[in-house]
């Protein structure tokens, strides 16, 4: 049986907003504790909603043996709204879905704000549609960049728009907002321009929403991370993406190899150098997220990177390495192996 379309445009967006904020806005201690004594040290972390399901997971763990016990305070408004409080010296760690922008850079210097650049998981941008959707199992490129291009917008607003023997039914379009680094890395890769992208779709920060509006809507359609395709594959049904070269679906095995282009890209978090200098706590929550939370990339739906990524990582820690790799860019069909491997033979 076919679920009725969900009416979201008929509630106001504030209060989707305000859902955000209580499910994401994270303090990873007891209730009891949720005012800390003042010698109680306090690790603020804002950012990326699709790195937030490992950052979280990794910080409850690490809580449990601790024997610092700093509060971490896990907040989401997004890329982008992270690297704004980041870059003026708001918060210690920054959740990022894309590499640092060149606007970004400039800010955080104006600010004497010096980072330290950790990848932690790959991931797929994930393609989905209602699971009860049968006549579209694949999509090219193409198609993508035709009912997501600014163009399209109050214009294609049929599926039989984008192809022919695809039905006259509405197509219903959820993602993110312009504040997350999925919506710039999407747009980059599908539009070929970042930010360019149609705006009379249903937008939220909260992946979550994006999940429950797509599975109750039949003539959805709606991209995220893999972790949020991953938690609920039962209720989704992840297409497969053509680009150019044969269909291919996301899964752990095809990012990893390549295979799964262009919307596999690399998840990374921020470090504040001068707090990881000033903090013991955060310096001890980095490396323990680098060495045991490895696990943790698995266990929230992510895909985690190779050994040797995560080692070349901490020894950005250990020689208090700091910049990016990216240069500002956001590259597209990359493998980090490849950056990281360059930068360490240039360190040698």
């Amino acid at each position: 049986m076919i679920t009725q379309p969900i009416s979201l445009t008929q509630i106001p967006k504030s209060f989707f907003l305000f859902l955000g904020v209580l499910t994401f806005s994270t303090a990873c201690s007891s209730p009891q504790d949720s005012q800390p004594p003042s010698s109680q040290a306090v690790i603020a972390v804002d950012g990326s909603s699709t790195v937030y399901p490992i950052t979280n997971e990794i910080a409850q763990e690490y809580q449990l043996i601790s024997t610092k016990q700093p509060e971490i305070r896990i907040n989401v408004s997004g890329t982008g709204g992270g690297f704004r409080r980041f870059c003026v010296g708001e918060t210690d760690i920054s959740n990022a879905s894309r590499p640092i922008n060149a606007e970004e850079m400039a800010t955080c210097q104006e600010n004497d704000v010096e980072y330290i650049e950790l990848p932690v998981a790959y991931d797929a941008l994930t393609v989905v549609v209602h699971p009860d959707n049968d006549w579209v199992n694949e999509i090219t490129t193409s198609d993508l960049a035709t009912i997501w291009e600014p163009n399209a917008e109050n214009r294609v607003t049929k599926w039989n728009q984008v192809r022919s023997q695809w039905p006259d039914r509405p197509l219903n379009l959820y993602g993110p907002g312009a504040d997350s680094g999925t919506f710039d890395y999407f747009t980059e890769a599908i539009i070929g321009e970042a930010e360019a992208s149609r705006t009379d779709y249903f937008d939220s920060e909260d992946d979550t929403l994006l999940v429950r509006g797509v599975r109750e809507d039949l003539n959805s359609l709606g991209y995220f991370g893999y972790s949020y395709y991953e938690e609920n594959r039962g209720d989704l049904k992840a297409l497969a993406i053509d680009n150019g070269s044969g269909a291919v679906m996301p899964s752990r095995d095809t990012v990893r190899s390549g295979e799964y282009q262009p919307l596999s890209r690399p998840l990374l978090i921020y470090v504040n150098a001068s707090a990881l200098e000033a903090k013991p706590e955060l310096r001890e929550f980095v490396e323990y997220y680098l060495t045991q939370g490895r696990p943790s990339v698995s266990v929230v739906g992510s895909i985690p990177l190779p050994d040797e990524i995560y080692n070349l990582a901490l020894k950005r820690i250990e020689n208090k390495q700091t910049g990016t790799v990216f240069e500002g860019e956001t590259p597209i069909n990359f493998k980090m192996e490849d950056l990281l491997r360059k930068e360490a033979k240039s360190n040698q």
